[in-house]
């Protein structure tokens, strides 16, 4: 999209409300997509017209009376032109998301954090897991962001938490939130193709958000999307190549009573055709959400030639 030109209307919107209201109007003209954080075009605005001014989403209405100054309409104009004409998403605008509450640094070197896996994290895993009964080792494999390592070592503050990615770039924004939320000695990022990077070593949980997006719905992502790496969305034809080779390998790198936790996404009803013999449990979330399965370590075993047929034939 062309650039837009939003001086003139700085004469006529006053307040915050006044922005708020201009943002969401012009989003929705503008028909962006929105599923990075927020999920319409009100709560996008909130977002940007607050950041931009330096002051928390959630206040009272009464603030929207608030008047702003010449140079804050400026700064709010800006990013909302930058939203609509280049269609970034918000997160990548402040780089500032949220993951089960705690705040992280994003760029575009990582997915933007919004798995469902977060719900699983404010739940202790349970009834697998508790705050009395924590897993001692997690992994988190495709950790891109950190987001998930850095809740699952805020939740059991005693287990120690690897986070595992291929891209070094991933990584470095990893450790920035490592950083961020004092987590040095807790969590400990690891660059490693799959599981290459610790072998040897075994874990009571490991939770995956891998690749899964099948090339069917990459090639109809919306422009928002595209900002993200492409490493971290698309697995192949069928957005499996990636899950197939962490359910090869998963039983070697769980303890006994270990449990695998992986989101396929829409990749659900591959995952069902690829192993229609595997008794896969579905979890199901309260805030939305699909497509996260948990396996035992001893169901890895028992199907573990199915999976490695699998992988070895993809």
């Amino acid at each position: 999209m062309n650039e837009i030109d939003f001086s003139p209307i700085k004469d006529e919107l006053f307040t915050i409300g006044d922005y708020l209201r201009f943002a969401t109007s012009e989003f929705n003209q503008a028909e962006l997509f929105f599923g990075h954080g927020t999920n319409n075009a009100w709560h996008e605005a909130i977002t940007l017209v607050m950041f931009a001014l330096n002051l928390p989403t959630e206040l009272s209405e009464e603030v929207f009376n608030c008047r702003l100054t010449s140079n804050e309409k400026t700064a709010v104009l800006a990013l909302i032109e930058r939203r609509i004409v280049e269609q970034l998403p918000a997160a990548y605008l402040t780089n500032h998301a949220f993951f089960v509450g705690l705040p992280f640094y994003v760029d575009e070197r990582v997915l933007v954090p919004r798995s469902p896996i977060g719900e699983l994290i404010e739940q202790y895993f349970s009834p697998n897991f508790s705050q009395e009964n924590p897993p001692q080792r997690i992994l988190d494999l495709c950790t891109g962001s950190g987001c998930i390592a850095i809740a699952c070592a805020v939740a059991f503050p005693e287990s120690e938490v690897d986070a595992l990615d291929l891209s070094v770039d991933a990584l470095n924004v990893a450790q920035i939130n490592i950083e961020n939320h004092g987590l040095s000695e807790q969590v400990i990022p690891i660059q490693s193709d799959v599981f290459s990077g610790v072998e040897g070593q075994s874990y009571d949980l490991i939770v995956t958000n891998p690749p899964y997006v099948d090339q069917e719905d990459v090639d109809a992502l919306p422009q928002e999307y595209l900002y993200e790496p492409e490493m971290g969305l698309g697995s192949g034809v069928d957005g499996l190549d990636i899950v197939r080779e962490i359910l090869s390998q998963a039983a070697n790198h769980l303890n006994d009573n270990g449990i695998l936790i992986c989101e396929v996404g829409n990749s659900q009803m591959h995952v069902e055709y690829v192993y229609p013999q595997v008794p896969f449990t579905w979890l199901t979330f309260e805030n939305g959400g699909h497509g996260v399965f948990m396996l035992t370590k001893a169901q890895l075993t028992e199907h573990a030639k199915s999976f490695i047929e699998a992988f070895e034939q993809k």
